[in-house]
């Protein structure tokens, strides 16, 4: 059905300058083929890219280099799929997805190891996010069946009135690098289980993983044509998404990643008025109060932090603490940092911080913390480019950030803590909302009144108060300001793929 010849010349092992363990590179979940209307297939033009490990540059495989003509072709197929599985019951559906988590968990082990290998996060958290990503799969495998109408009272006793919800057609899914199993899942079952098909982009980094889900999808029972995956190169990128954002048989555009890319892809997908939803960059503010319990608050920042080194759009980029308890946290954390922190491969036993995605990446860290130091900022440890080289970058500290330098203004990306002094309030409050940026916010304070207070007042989409790692499928994901529209996860992630209909029933006397 389907070749692998592009992984099985691989070399295998954990370190040095093998590429990835054996059991990945012998896996039956790693394909060279991408998946359109349940087949594996190659790019029409027989183009192909090169997928690299991060901790050493070193070729995975290939994967097929999509175009335009590719992408529509996958478009046309959802297209013509949707009217059938529009029809499917709730509860079909829902059974499907079961049996997909069923099958995720199972091979949890070795799609952990397939992420890892792409993505260079420790292979701990890449299992983990296996198991957080597959938590999408079994909600919406619940929450589709919870999908209901309204009948409403009527001013005319001739008329009978009611609403009822149907799924809104094809929806194009874009995913990012930094969690490429967890972003197709938590975009994709909402809109598989309300009766949506589905055409995907995975970044480019990381494609291996949405194909490995895929095989599972299938062996679940999902029918061909209801999950589509389009691999392409970062050269292919912008042809590919402009086909999903601009073409009338995609009623949907779910989109993570950078706000300049979310704007670009708002703009083609206003050209047929589709619906929308995004989760763009953030400039997440982290405040530590002075009635704060500081070794907590230390704890929440190495968990908000240094999560996938650095590279998340929730992780802490501006720490706010006051000054009567700064020198503290900022000892406390210089501890923890030194003992906890271990750079290296991903799958080397007790690895904590993987590679930076790519060596752009690593330049655009080491210039912000180089601007930093330019503009008066002190060193505390860290802030060079790894001596293990490649794309690994030092955890890095840093103290006395101001408003004026580059880690204040834009998304870090990278294992660097920038510390702010504050001394009010008031003051860090209208510091931490003046980002364009509002997805995530964290605080550390026992003060139950403040704790109201600066829950309200922060402008961000979500809150961690006293807490560093707060995302789960049971609660809304989603930003506010430049950082992006709609939610994604809890109830209200399925609304996102559905539309309400209304009816009016006449002549009822």
């Amino acid at each position: 059905m389907f070749s692998r010849t592009g992984v099985r010349n691989i070399s295998a092992g954990t370190t040095g300058g093998v590429v990835v363990p054996t059991e990945v590179a012998s896996s039956r979940l790693l394909f060279d083929k991408t998946y359109v209307n349940g087949e594996w297939v190659s790019a029409k033009n027989g183009a192909i890219f090169e997928v690299t490990n991060p901790a050493n540059n070193k070729v995975i495989g290939s994967v097929p280099d999509m175009n335009a003509e590719d992408t529509e072709n996958a478009v046309q197929v959802a297209y013509k799929t949707f009217y059938t599985w529009r029809e499917t019951t709730a509860k079909e559906r829902c059974n499907i997805l079961r049996k997909w988590f069923n099958l995720i968990i199972e091979n949890q082990h070795v799609l952990g190891m397939i992420l890892t290998a792409e993505n260079g996060k420790p292979l701990a958290e890449g299992i983990g996010e296996v198991g957080y990503a597959a938590s999408f799969v079994e909600w919406f495998s619940e929450e589709g069946r919870r999908v209901y109408g309204d009948i409403l009272q009527s001013p005319a006793k001739s008329k009978k009135l009611m609403t009822f919800k149907q799924p809104v057609g094809v929806a194009g899914l874009i995913t990012p690098w930094n969690f490429p199993s967890a972003m197709l899942t938590r975009k994709a079952c909402p809109a598989i289980a309300a009766g949506c098909t589905v055409v995907v982009k995975p970044a480019e980094d990381t494609p291996y993983s949405a194909l490995a889900l895929c095989q599972l999808a299938e062996e679940a029972g999902l029918p061909k044509g209801v999950l589509n995956v389009v691999t392409c190169s970062r050269q292919n990128a912008a042809e590919v998404g402009r086909v999903l954002c601009e073409s009338p048989f995609v009623a949907k555009i779910s989109f993570t990643g950078s706000t300049t890319t979310g704007k670009l892809l708002l703009r083609q997908a206003a050209s047929t008025v589709k619906r929308v939803s995004m989760e763009l960059g953030g400039n997440a503010p982290f405040i530590v109060f002075d009635s704060a319990d500081v070794d907590q608050a230390v704890t929440g920042t190495m968990v908000s932090k240094f999560r996938c080194s650095g590279q998340t759009c929730v992780c802490a980029n501006r720490i706010f603490v006051q000054e009567s308890v700064h020198d503290a946290y900022v000892k406390r954390l210089t501890e923890v940092m030194e003992s906890q922190l271990k750079v290296g491969n991903g799958f080397d036993e007790g690895i904590t911080q993987g590679p930076l995605i790519n060596a752009k990446a690593v330049e655009k860290v080491h210039a912000m913390v180089t601007d930093a130091r330019n503009l008066g900022a002190t060193v505390v440890m860290g802030g060079n480019p790894h001596a293990l080289g490649g794309t690994f970058y030092e955890p890095t500290l840093l103290t006395g950030i101001n408003k004026d330098m580059k880690v204040s203004q834009e998304e870090i990306f990278g294992p660097v803590a920038a510390i702010y002094k504050f001394k009010t309030e008031e003051e860090v409050i209208s510091v931490a909302n003046s980002s364009k940026s509002g997805l995530a916010g964290y605080f550390y304070s026992r003060d139950i009144a403040q704790i109201w207070r600066v829950a309200e007042k922060l402008e961000v989409g979500m809150v961690g108060v006293n807490e560093g790692l707060m995302s789960t499928v049971e609660a809304p994901f989603g930003g506010i300001k430049e950082s992006g529209l709609g939610r994604e996860g809890s109830y209200q992630g399925i609304d996102e793929f559905i539309e309400t209909k209304y009816v009016c029933l006449g002549g009822m006397l």
